[in-house]
């Protein structure tokens, strides 16, 4: 059926999953105290490590399964307009993989961190392949309206969300050359250096890339000659050339990258994007604080009872952790932040320690049974096999939220070694086999987003 599963469909996989959770649960019930031998363990004393190094990524981590009776594709084939000029088909793999990351139970909440940047990555590399064929890297405008829903068309008919343009707020402009003033592939490369922009980004380190911005600078210095291509802004005063030309330079970015995308095998194009993305992505904090004006009314002037403060510190957070999963350089941006915002509103005193606050208090949670999970700042996918929809989480992720100090930095700047922040997450243990070893408090983690989705 065209435009997503039908509200039979959706009571049924509900009814599947409550009755899947319930069986699992009983069988792990010897394994509930999992995470409460892993906090006795004295992993306590590895909150501050020495320097963070970029390159330390945490590794392995343990996967979170979604019990799930369905399988995200069908055998429909999308109904698409056939007025768009992009070969589907040389992108296939890649459009697969986007319909997974994108699954309509879980697209909202892992919209920020793994669905859109997909989304985003398949699109540029839709026109990058079909620019061997149409020579024009952006679409004019009525073919960039047929293009995206076919796009979304054709990723709802394998199982993902029918409402991912709103969901990571892609419009017919983005598949534009928007105000870049070349979209044609013989014009672009005539202007930009092509071979040192293809070795810059050809292959790059997602951790390293973050921190040296090798490709990402060779990108920024391809959008500007691009950009330069423009007509006269003599007419413009200082703030409008400067604003003309910002966005200018970012459309441009985008021409940049559909260029790359068409020098690139589909699936080396799709990590090469998705790492530039991360690096953005864990830059920021993605949630939306709440007027914080009950925290420090109860936790202001010395925090003269903890008890009230500590209750209007979980009203504050429970708002956080219904929003989305994140990643764990997020959550240490978003302690970072609201820390800051408590500070300026002169909450003297951590409340992050008075009141055991620790990163994944930041992520989604079920409930009130604590059980977060942060995903790895690296880019990944969700997985799909027949036992469900499986996405990385981790087990060992009670690191205390850091109160920041006057001298402290964003937890973005962890490209400077020599700033000391917790350590990232780590797994919580390194042994293989664990995936018959999943604690039933994750597994209930997931198959409760998935009921809240289907209901």
């Amino acid at each position: 059926m065209r435009g997503g599963v039908s509200f039979s469909d959706r009571v049924a996989v509900a009814l599947a999953l409550l009755v899947l959770v319930i069986r699992i649960h009983e069988s792990l019930a010897t394994s509930s105290n999992y995470l409460k031998e892993l906090a006795l363990t004295g992993r306590e004393a590895d909150v501050m490590l020495p320097e963070l190094s970029p390159s330390g990524a945490p590794e392995p981590f343990l996967p979170l399964l979604a019990p799930s009776p369905l399988s995200p594709f069908t055998n429909n084939t999308a109904q698409i307009s056939g007025l768009c000029v992009l070969n589907f088909t040389a992108a296939q793999s890649v459009i697969s993989m986007t319909s997974i990351d994108c699954w309509s139970p879980f697209a909202s909440v892992l919209a920020n961190v793994i669905c859109c940047p997909q989304l985003e990555a398949t699109i540029a590399i839709l026109i990058g392949q079909s620019s061997k064929e149409t020579n024009v890297l952006g679409l004019n405008a009525t073919t960039a309206k047929h293009c995206l829903l076919d796009i979304q068309q054709t990723l709802v008919e394998q199982g993902a969300n029918n409402s991912l343009n709103q969901i990571c707020s892609i419009r017919p402009s983005n598949l534009t050359e928007g105000s870049c003033p070349v979209k044609d592939v013989d014009q672009f490369e005539s202007i930009v250096a092509t071979s040192e922009l293809l070795t810059a980004c050809d292959k790059i380190d997602p951790v390293k890339e973050c921190c040296e911005q090798t490709c990402q600078s060779a990108i920024s210095e391809a959008a500007k000659k691009l950009a330069q291509r423009a007509y006269d802004l003599s007419m413009l005063d200082d703030s409008h050339v400067k604003s003309v030309r910002s966005n200018r330079v970012e459309d441009c970015k985008n021409i940049v990258l559909h260029w790359l995308a068409s020098k690139l095998e589909p699936k080396h194009a799709k990590e090469v994007l998705r790492g530039l993305t991360n690096c953005k992505l864990n830059q920021v904090c993605p949630l939306v604080f709440p007027d914080i004006r009950h925290v420090v009314k109860s936790c202001g002037n010395g925090m003269s009872n903890l008890t009230t403060c500590c209750g209007a510190m979980d009203s504050y957070v429970s708002h956080l952790q219904k929003q989305s999963l994140i990643t764990n350089l997020q959550a240490l941006d978003c302690a970072t932040s609201l820390g800051m915002k408590f500070q300026r509103a002169n909450i003297t005193q951590n409340v992050f320690d008075s009141c055991h606050l620790s990163l994944k208090d930041f992520s989604l949670q079920v409930g009130n049974q604590e059980k977060g999970c942060l995903l790895p700042s690296l880019p990944s996918d969700v997985i799909f096999d027949p036992s469900g929809v499986t996405f990385q989480c981790d087990l060992n992720d009670n690191i205390p939220a850091l109160w920041p100090t006057s001298n402290q930095l964003p937890a973005s700047s962890s490209c400077n070694r020599t700033i000391r922040i917790p350590a990232l997450p780590a797994a919580a243990s390194a042994k293989t086999g664990l995936k018959d070893e999943y604690p039933s408090t994750l597994i209930f983690l997931a198959s409760a987003v998935a009921l809240g989705s289907l209901l």
